[in-house]
């Protein structure tokens, strides 16, 4: 069923910063600058108008609900922005340019997923892997004379052969996405009870168990996913850059280690560390 929810804009919802953060994959911008999703079981398009955010689309359930909580609204960011614009002016500057970002509370599953096809990728490829794999796999909801496609299920997706999944143009992360899959099925990788896991350092050892996921999948995975892990700091060649420039100043970026980066963040940034290195990411690579 069509469901409308609209929200006053305060300022820390501005949609580009939201959907072109390097968080999610399954957002696509219209003509007219709103962006259209596929989450869950729900399609939603979401514009700006007349300083309002408007919520449009079929909702597998209550669209005030689904929206509270996908979209974060229950965290107050200009509380958590003034926090940080305190720690430093660079943090700051990116705070002003990426003034409306929010993290998504994305499935778990389809986030760990998404990320092992995100290493060594780009973003483009990285959309179209996803979207011939949801529209081979999953089920499709039609809406406004459009054909979407839910992320499968690990049930819907365990169908899949590495030779399947490698003609979805998956390249070495094939047999990744294979094992991945199948250490869920069998619950080897138990996803309902890591959801319960409060100590980060635990969600992260045991991410890092999977096929395909390094130190800085595993973090992504645990910041843009409902675990919600705000502490952690994914570092790629973005991060590491504006760290090195903003503070390290190595003649060679490339020599600076990981933990030396980890270390500083927590550091500064404390248990906002990942929202941190948001602002920061995109300022870096956008500005």
């Amino acid at each position: 069923m069509e469901q409308q929810y609209k929200i006053e804009n305060n300022g820390s919802f501005v949609l580009k910063h939201i959907f072109e953060c390097g968080q999610c994959f399954r957002w696509n911008e219209e003509l007219d600058g709103s962006y259209t999703g596929v989450f869950k079981n729900n399609v939603l398009n979401v514009k700006e108008q007349n300083h309002q955010i408007i919520f449009d689309g079929i909702c597998d359930g209550d669209i005030k609900e689904i929206v509270t909580k996908y979209f974060d609204l229950d965290r107050d960011y200009d509380d958590i922005k003034n926090k940080l614009s305190k720690i430093d002016e660079p943090l700051k500057n990116s705070i002003d340019y990426g003034s409306g970002i929010r993290l998504l509370n994305q499935d778990l599953w389809e986030t760990t997923i998404s990320f092992i096809i995100s290493a060594n990728n780009n973003i483009p490829r990285i959309k179209g892997i996803i979207e011939r794999m949801a529209k081979k796999y999953g089920n499709k909801i039609e809406w406004r004379g459009n054909e979407y496609y839910t992320f499968p299920t690990p049930e819907q997706l365990s169908k899949a052969s590495v030779e399947d999944l490698r003609a979805l143009g998956l390249g070495f992360r094939d047999k990744r996405i294979y094992d991945t899959t199948k250490l869920v099925i069998s619950k080897q990788m138990d996803l309902e009870k890591l959801k319960q896991e409060t100590d980060s350092r635990k969600i992260k050892e045991t991410l890092l168990t999977l096929p395909g996921v390094g130190p800085k999948v595993a973090d992504c995975i645990m910041l843009f996913s409902t675990l919600k892990c705000l502490d952690v700091f994914p570092v790629d060649v973005w991060v590491r850059r504006v760290m090195n420039e903003l503070y390290f100043k190595l003649p060679d970026e490339t020599k600076l280690k990981r933990d030396q980066i980890e270390k500083l963040a927590t550091e500064k940034y404390g248990d906002l560390a990942g929202l941190a290195q948001q602002y920061l990411f995109y300022w870096k690579r956008e500005a």
